[in-house]
C-alpha cells in the first residue's frame, strides 16, 4: 500500500487487533467503546476508505446510503452478518466481509459447556452453594440427566454444527442432524441425516441449534416442535436468538415439558425475555460463544486479511457483498 488507508473500527477490540490496525492503517479507534448508532456512525466515518465494525452496529439501507463516498469496504467482526443490509451494500458497490471458520472450535466447546451443565443442572448446584444451600446429602436431590449414550439432534451440520458432532462422539452420543442438503459421508461420520427436522425431533434427547438466522429459521422452535421433542429433552441454543420462540421455550421449561436449556443467544439481546431469570432449569450465558482471546483474536486477523486484500486490489476471501 502507498499510502495507509483510513480505517474506522467501530468498537473496541483486543489489543492485538488494534496494534496490528494501527500499524497497518491510519486507525480510528474508539477506547472508550462508545457503541454508536446510525447517524453517528455515518459522522464517524468520515474521511474514511473502510470500516471494521461489530454485530452490534446495524447497518442498514438507511446507513449505508448515508455513508461517505469515501467508505469502500466493511468488513465485520463476525460470522454473523443479518446486522448489515447486504443488498444496499451490494447496491451501493461497498465490499462486504466476515470471519468464517475461525470461531468453530470456541462455539462448538461452549455448545458442549451449555449441553453438560443443562444436562447435570449446574446453573441449580452453583447457586445452592453460593447461597450457603447445601445441607445433607440427599439421594433424590439434583438429579439431572446422563449424558453418555443419549441421541443429539444437530440443527444445521455446518462447521459449527460437525465440531458440536465431533465433541458430542466423545460422550458416545448417537447423532442426528438436519441440514439443507445432506453431508459427504466423510463429512457426516456417521450421522443420521434426517431431511426434515420434524423427522427428527421425537427421537432425539437433546437439541443443539446451530444453523444461521434467516426468514426461513426464525422461531423454528415454536410450540408445535417442541411438542414433537420427546418429554423431558434438553434444548442448547448457541447461533441466534431469533430461531427460538421464547414465548413457546419458556413455558415448555416451566412446565416440565423440557427438562433444561442451555442458552448463549437471545431475541432482542441484551434485552432478554425476563421470564429466563426466573427459570431454574435455564443455563444461560452472555452470548460468549467465541469469547476466547485465541478466538476473538483469530475473528480481528480474519478481518483485517480480508481488507488488506481489498486495498491490495485481491478479492477477499471472505466477501459476502
Amino acid at each position: 500500500m502507498a499510502e495507509n488507508p483510513i480505517l474506522l473500527v467501530t468498537r473496541l477490540l483486543p489489543p492485538d487487533i488494534e496494534a496490528r490496525a494501527a500499524r497497518d492503517y491510519q486507525a480510528i479507534l474508539n477506547p472508550d467503546d462508545v457503541q454508536y448508532d446510525g447517524p453517528a456512525l455515518v459522522e464517524r466515518s468520515a474521511g474514511a476508505d473502510a470500516i471494521l465494525t461489530c454485530s452490534t452496529e446495524r447497518f442498514d439501507a438507511e446507513v449505508i446510503a448515508a455513508l461517505p463516498e469515501s467508505v469502500k469496504a466493511l468488513a465485520t467482526f463476525s460470522v454473523g452478518y443479518e446486522h448489515i443490509d447486504v443488498e444496499a451494500a451490494k447496491a451501493r458497490g461497498l465490499v462486504v466481509t466476515n470471519t468464517p471458520d475461525v470461531l468453530s472450535n470456541a462455539t462448538a466447546d461452549l455448545a458442549m459447556l451449555l449441553l453438560l451443565g443443562a444436562a447435570r443442572r449446574a446453573h441449580e448446584s452453583a447457586a445452592m452453594l453460593r447461597e450457603n444451600r447445601w445441607g445433607r446429602w440427599v439421594a433424590t436431590e439434583l438429579l439431572g440427566t446422563e449424558v453418555t449414550g443419549k441421541r443429539l439432534g444437530i440443527l444445521g451440520m455446518g462447521r459449527i454444527g460437525r465440531a458440536v458432532a465431533q465433541r458430542a462422539r466423545g460422550f458416545d452420543m448417537e447423532i442426528h442432524y438436519c441440514n439443507r442438503s445432506r453431508l459427504p459421508q466423510e463429512l457426516e461420520a456417521g450421522a443420521t441425516y434426517h431431511e426434515d427436522a420434524e423427522e427428527m425431533l421425537p427421537g432425539i434427547d437433546f437439541l443443539s441449534i446451530n444453523c444461521p438466522a434467516t426468514p426461513e429459521t426464525r422461531h423454528f422452535l415454536n410450540a408445535e416442535r417442541i411438542a414433537l421433542l420427546p418429554d423431558g429433552a434438553i434444548v442448547i441454543n448457541t447461533a441466534r436468538g431469533t430461531i427460538v420462540d421464547d414465548d413457546a421455550l419458556i413455558p415448555a421449561l416451566q412446565s416440565g415439558k423440557l427438562a433444561a436449556a442451555g442458552l448463549d443467544v437471545f431475541e432482542g439481546e441484551p434485552d432478554i425475555d425476563p421470564r429466563y431469570l426466573e427459570i431454574e432449569n435455564a443455563l444461560l450465558v452472555p452470548h460468549i460463544g467465541s469469547a476466547t482471546l485465541e478466538t476473538r483474536n483469530a475473528m480481528g486477523f480474519r478481518a483485517l486479511d480480508n481488507l488488506d486484500a481489498y486495498f491490495a486490489g485481491q478479492e477477499p476471501g471472505d466477501r459476502v457483498a
